[in-house]
């Protein structure tokens, strides 16, 4: 933990101290707030309780051996009452007395400390429960931003499955007297962009959902293995590992096959030259973390005989942040679909083009898709270096998700997908690449146009590369496509820098 969340949390930190023996209240009392805690002293149970459901705190310390009631009573009526069941409680204990560690933990205990008390090691464990606590609450508020957001999507959905009714019945009667009218009426162009933001906005619901079950399955195992984990390590080793964790989350890094085969390659090498046992399996954790350089401060870690299971828990914490950035882009993505309506509906020429990255476009786009990534589709990547691109960065986004998404479903999400990007004179070409069964010849002509689908009722509207199509000649570029059994390849051509003029 570095000294910016140290500084956090003690601002933040509003402690409980339960002690019977004034002594030892007025010492802890001290020791807290010294470190700019907030601590509230309670010489009983009865008042610890009142105190508690009254103005509940972050922490609390509370003392075992107390007359009328103890630790445990106290803490078991802590756990039963909803103002204060979620409170971390750390049992004190002396040396002398016989501490039950079973009953401690079943009452709801999350830590204890022994008497005489040591001052860094109290201070080291309310400071890690209460990061602990932090991160609890910033989940559940993350939590209940999520399903705000959720239920404002599903009031969309509705919205536009109503609004989908009704474009049915219109083009019935369209169709039935000229097909021409679908470019020229509004009424038949609002429809296609309705149905299309219906069809997108499933993409970032999966992934929300996604994300969060994967933050919560992380956090349930990284709260039980935490308390474990800072018991065992030194003050420096618990140094160390807070250290790991941040680097983890500073890599930003992308490898490909030859690259992590090289540096793993090179990490067992370092491991081997220290001793280190479990090369393999620690080189393994350390690439997939995105730490492979400049290893020598973590050495005290993975010399230990448990630093497999240190290396997971610092993945999962990595990971849950991770997970929470992927929440939101996710929620942004469609936020920007929902009220992008009525501007992209009337083609509105008051948005700016802005300079922009390609490459990072569609890495977004491959976050939201990692889990479906995961089951058994190898992705390769062969990005050329580009100038920024002058463009519409959130509608560029659109084309990648669908033209994604229609090679992920056309594998059925087990095969290869290959994304190249390369310069040539003054434009680029985007290229996806997927080994499905391939798009037959007979409808090969008909895939760009409004309405068509090969997808069964209800999973498509046939207008997702109707769309793609507007947005690229928007940019005037262009999109074309070569089909055969198992390889379909979608290319986008756009133009660098140069002036471009769009029409309505």
């Amino acid at each position: 933990m570095n000294h910016e969340q140290l500084a956090m949390n003690n601002q933040q930190g509003n402690i409980l101290v339960v002690d019977d023996t004034p002594e030892n209240l007025q010492l802890l009392v001290g020791m807290l707030k010294q470190k700019a805690y907030k601590v509230r002293p309670a010489p009983s149970g009865e008042l610890a309780l009142s105190g508690a459901q009254g103005f509940p705190p972050d922490l609390i310390l509370l003392d075992i051996m107390m007359p009328e009631m103890d630790g445990y009573e106290v803490c078991s009526k802590l756990k039963a009452d909803e103002r204060t069941k979620d409170i971390p409680v750390i049992f004190i204990s002396a040396l002398s007395d016989v501490l039950d560690k079973v009953k401690a933990f079943s009452v709801g205990g999350v830590d204890y400390i022994t008497k005489p008390f040591q001052e860094e090691e109290v201070l080291a464990r309310v400071s890690t429960h209460l990061a602990n606590q932090n991160l609890q609450k910033s989940l559940q508020s993350k939590n209940a931003e999520l399903a705000n957001t959720n239920q404002k999507l599903e009031n969309t959905l509705q919205q536009l499955k109503a609004k989908n009714e009704e474009l049915a019945n219109t083009v019935q009667q369209l169709k039935a007297t000229q097909e021409e009218l679908i470019e020229k009426e509004k009424m038949a162009a609002l429809g296609q962009l309705v149905a299309g933001i219906a069809h997108e906005i499933n993409t970032p619901l999966g992934a929300i959902r996604s994300s969060a079950g994967n933050i919560s399955e992380s956090l349930n195992q990284t709260l039980e293995q935490l308390p474990t984990l800072f018991q065992s390590l030194s003050p420096e080793q618990a140094q160390i590992f807070l250290t790991l964790v941040q680097r983890s989350l500073q890599t930003q890094l992308t490898l490909s096959t030859k690259e992590e085969r090289q540096v793993k390659r090179a990490l067992r090498s370092k491991l081997e030259t220290e001793e280190i046992e479990n090369v393999d399996a620690l080189a393994d954790s350390l690439v997939d973390m995105g730490i492979y350089y400049e290893i020598d401060t973590f050495l005290p870690l993975l010399n230990r005989p448990d630093s497999l299971q240190i290396l997971e828990i610092a993945y999962n914490l990595s990971d849950i942040q991770k997970g929470v950035a992927t929440i939101n882009t996710a929620t942004d993505r469609a936020s920007k679909v929902v009220f992008a309506l009525k501007t992209y509906a009337r083609y509105d020429q008051s948005d700016e083009m802005r300079l922009a990255n390609l490459t990072e476009g569609i890495e977004t786009v491959l976050t939201l898709y990692q889990n479906q990534l995961k089951q058994g589709v190898e992705l390769k990547r062969n990005y050329a270096e580009l100038p920024p691109l002058l463009c519409y960065p959130d509608e560029l986004n659109q084309v990648w998700t669908n033209l994604i998404h229609n090679a992920l479903q056309a594998m059925d999400y087990r095969g290869t997908l290959s994304l190249d990007v390369t310069q040539k004179d003054q434009q680029v070409d985007i290229s996806i690449t997927d080994t499905g069964m391939g798009i037959p010849e007979d409808i090969q002509p008909k895939i760009f146009e409004p309405f068509f689908t090969t997808k069964p009722p209800g999973e498509g509207s046939g207008l997702g590369l109707d769309i793609v199509k507007k947005i690229i000649e928007k940019h005037q570029g262009k999109i074309q496509f070569k089909s055969i059994p198992s390889q379909t390849t979608f290319t986008v051509t756009l133009p660098i820098n140069q002036e471009l003029i769009t029409n309505n």
